[in-house]
């Protein structure tokens, strides 16, 4: 079972005119390819991260970034909130969209943003990036 629904033929991608940056922070190779794709082909010009350092490391290197989407739990003991906090300390207007397989307590789902629960879809997960993005 994939962490990422097949776009279905009924409903096309939308088109854009330009290319909004996105930094996308998975550990999974294969739901990291997946989202990559997805991105790609929805218009979004996608920077890939395993891991918190690797994502830093985009983030520090300065160029365009309009969104991170980052799972909550990565390797090395650094969640997708405390990678988040860390990244907003050297971009402070960068979006976060956060997803996760794990339930949270209320509280954090309320505190923290959007966090979408994987099996991500497609159409829900491109309008949250487009909401979040306006």
């Amino acid at each position: 079972m994939t962490a990422l629904s097949c776009p279905s033929a009924h409903h096309p991608l939308p088109s854009r005119t330009d290319h909004p940056a996105i930094l996308l922070v998975e550990d999974d190779p294969a739901l990291r390819r997946q989202l990559a794709a997805l991105l790609t082909a929805s218009g979004f010009t996608v920077s890939r991260a395993a891991d918190h350092r690797r994502a830093l490391a985009i983030i520090e290197a300065g160029g365009p970034l309009d969104l991170m989407m980052t799972d909550l739990v990565l390797p090395t003991g650094i969640s997708g909130f405390t990678l988040a906090r860390l990244a907003r300390m050297r971009r402070p207007n960068l979006k976060i969209l956060y997803f996760t397989g794990h339930d949270l307590p209320e509280a954090a789902r309320e505190s923290a943003g959007p966090i979408l629960k994987k099996p991500l879809d497609r159409d829900p997960l491109l309008a949250t990036i487009d909401g979040l993005l306006q």
